[in-house]
């Protein structure tokens, strides 16, 4: 399996600290905050990673994080994404990248308390269809929500004013190659961007969308508020906390 990460768009809700770097290379706490997808991808066996950047400062994830030795990859891969055109846009760069295996997608501003090795290792397994990870959250309204009919995914809502449910879809989804054909055929919502949610709903309407609940904390980081409560979050984790690494990763190749 190949691991795909996320970290272009103009990080808006963020400035003015976005005005001079990429939010995704913001800290959290101690580390910044591309370090959390990329530990979580390793601590799960991924070796082989593409990292999607963009905006002025995209040059800088190659000066901080090298060839990926730091984590003990032989090798970390990039492209570039212009502008902000979704999370399906986005992910429509990896295609070649992927070249037909199944892939684990982490948007680079989630961090997740749980290791993501059980959802990945179970993808693995059956590697068909896609699978998405969910999270009880008190503020469903900001964020894709399922609907469930029983114990089966019935439909994902994009930010319903009135959600089905308090169970939030996270920013790391499973997908095995049919991915792309489905982008491919995506048209722009009302925002202009091709949504994650339209990809996940394809293959909830072939009957190929499993799900994962995870048990501890998650969190975005992708506004002010949300980037202090990470922080807060991981520093009350301290070493302890599964997405922490026992050294300091460096960028040197």
């Amino acid at each position: 399996m190949k691991g795909v990460i996320l970290a272009g768009g103009l990080g808006t809700r963020l400035q003015p600290m976005t005005r001079v770097t990429n939010k995704h290379l913001l800290p959290v706490y101690d580390r910044p905050m591309i370090y959390f997808p990329i530990q979580q991808l390793v601590n799960a066996g991924v070796e082989d990673i593409l990292l999607v950047a963009g905006g002025e400062s995209a040059g800088d994830f190659l000066r901080l994080l090298g060839n990926g030795s730091g984590f003990g990859l032989r090798h970390l891969n990039y492209t570039y994404q212009n502008g902000e055109g979704g999370i399906a846009e986005a992910l429509g760069l990896a295609r070649h990248f992927a070249d037909g295996e199944p892939i684990v997608v982490i948007l680079g501003d989630n961090i997740f308390q749980d290791p993501l090795e059980p959802a990945i290792r179970a993808f693995q397994d059956s590697p068909e269809g896609a699978m998405i990870l969910l999270k009880e959250v008190p503020d469903p309204e900001r964020f894709g929500v399922v609907r469930f009919e029983g114990d089966r995914i019935a439909e994902v809502i994009e930010k319903p004013p009135i959600p089905p449910s308090n169970l939030a879809v996270t920013g790391c989804y499973l997908y095995d190659h049919r991915v792309f054909e489905i982008i491919d055929g995506l048209t722009r919502s009302d925002r202009g961007e091709l949504e994650i949610t339209d990809v996940n709903n394809r293959y909830l309407s072939w009957g190929g969308l499993r799900h994962h609940v995870l048990k501890g904390w998650w969190t975005d980081a992708g506004t002010v508020e949300s980037l202090y409560r990470a922080t807060s979050l991981v520093a009350e984790d301290g070493e302890n906390a599964v997405l922490h690494t026992h050294e300091q990763p460096t960028g040197n190749a």
